[in-house]
């Protein structure tokens, strides 16, 4: 530094000091600002895809209520969907009858169309040709759990009329008892992300009880066990899924 003419003085070095204090806040944040307009940009873009996507009109043939044997509850009749109508078909001639009250399970390699099957009774893919009728309400548990920055009990009982009995129930078929001890207030911990975390098994749980709590004529499980525990699963299955817990489906 020239003694001369770059001579570091107190005034000097303060201003520079709070200078570098100014920046340091805005070059701290700048990247997780342009993480965040990289996101925004990928949501858009997801966004406008969906709002420009065609509506199904398939929904239309989907003939609820008016099976052609009572004691069904979902048929299909030579039934072939597809995700796009100008795309090849997912599910080719698919003939299906699922009687009232009874548990059927539809099992294959991974990759083989079990989630898409689920997904054409929902009325989500496209129907080519063929017939598919319902009856009754459906309840719908997804493979990926999903949860609403709610308490545990708001999340089961989903805007649903409250009922003691039917609540207790419902936690003790899906094995809820242990985890809502652990929870600090119970089932009025908030849970999610502005909340308490919990495990993919719990959250699975909770969506279940969830689609048990609106008490539907159809319940659609999608791989329901694959995130739990063995001795927690086979709980599960003998209070929710085998027969001799099913009052209706």
């Amino acid at each position: 530094m020239d003694p001369k003419h770059h001579i570091l003085t107190p005034d000097k070095a303060f201003v520079c000091i709070s200078l570098f204090n100014q920046l340091r806040v805005p070059l701290t944040l700048f990247p997780y600002t342009f993480k965040s307009t990289v996101d925004m940009i990928v949501s858009l873009g997801r966004i406008t895809e969906f709002l420009n996507a065609d509506e199904i009109e398939q929904m239309k043939s989907i003939k609820y209520s008016k099976v052609k044997t009572k004691n069904h509850c979902i048929e299909l009749e030579n039934a072939s969907f597809s995700w796009n109508h100008s795309e090849k078909p997912v599910l080719k001639d698919i003939n299906l009858r699922v009687a009232k009250g009874s548990v059927t399970a539809i099992v294959g390699v991974v990759g083989s169309g079990k989630s898409s099957m689920i997904q054409a009774i929902l009325g989500e893919m496209e129907m080519i040709n063929g017939e598919m009728s319902c009856d009754g309400k459906i309840s719908y548990v997804s493979q990926q759990a999903w949860i609403q920055n709610l308490s545990l009990k708001d999340n089961i009982v989903f805007n649903q009329t409250f009922q003691e009995s039917k609540y207790q129930e419902i936690i003790k078929a899906c094995a809820l008892e242990d985890d809502l001890c652990l929870l600090s207030h119970g089932d009025q911990t908030e849970i999610g992300e502005n909340g308490l975390n919990l495990s993919g098994g719990q959250k699975q749980r909770i969506s279940l009880a969830r689609a048990l709590y609106f008490d539907a004529d159809i319940l659609l499980l999608d791989d329901p066990l694959s995130a739990v525990d063995a001795h927690v699963g086979n709980h599960i299955f003998d209070h929710v899924i085998s027969t001799k817990s099913v009052k209706r489906i």
